[in-house]
């Protein structure tokens, strides 16, 4: 292991990882259990849940635990630095150029199709979200939670973010709360 293989390893990731963390994870993966073998499969996806669970970009969580985890701090601020990088550079060039052409039709026209792209994107991921969370319960406690959060979010008002927390707590010290009320 050497600084060097880490730095290359999350430049590959963020040059090459078009669209965003989520699809980015698959080419990391590559990178840091099949080219490097820094970690298990196992580890990996412990690795991604719990980036998942935390706020921020998913790329740079990653990046930043297992430079950690193989290079100590050096390591990762090199797996950060590498991770950021490439969008940076990009996202300059991209939007100096976009802003001198703003005025363009076509330039507008591009920026408003890209509403509905991002917004199937998302739900793409969502599903395939709900799918994997189907595997490990039945549909219908799935089918339930949605229901719930739907209707908190839309009726009710109630920030997306509220609800996270409140579930985080649940999955922290929900057990604890019910055994506590159930008899011995």
């Amino acid at each position: 292991m050497s600084q060097r293989n880490i730095f290359m390893a999350f430049l590959r990731c963020g040059l090459l990882g078009y669209g965003g963390g989520p699809s980015s994870i698959p080419l990391v993966h590559r990178e840091v259990v099949v080219t490097y073998k820094w970690m298990t499969d196992e580890e990996f996806a412990d690795v991604v849940a719990l980036a998942n669970t935390l706020p921020g970009p998913l790329a740079t969580k990653v990046a930043g635990y297992i430079g950690y985890r193989v290079g100590g701090v050096l390591g990762c601020a090199n797996a950060l630095v590498a991770t950021v990088i490439p969008t940076v550079v990009l996202m300059i060039g991209l939007l100096t150029t976009l802003a001198r052409f703003s005025e363009y039709a076509w330039v507008q026209g591009m920026t408003r199709a890209m509403i509905p792209v991002v917004a199937v994107m998302l739900g793409t991921l969502a599903f395939q979200f709900l799918q994997t969370a189907a595997k490990s319960m039945p549909r219908w406690v799935v089918g339930l939670h949605v229901l719930a959060v739907g209707a908190l979010t839309v009726f009710l008002g109630v920030h997306p973010a509220i609800i996270i927390a409140g579930l985080l707590l649940w999955a922290l010290f929900g057990d604890k709360i019910w055994r506590k009320g159930s008899p011995p």
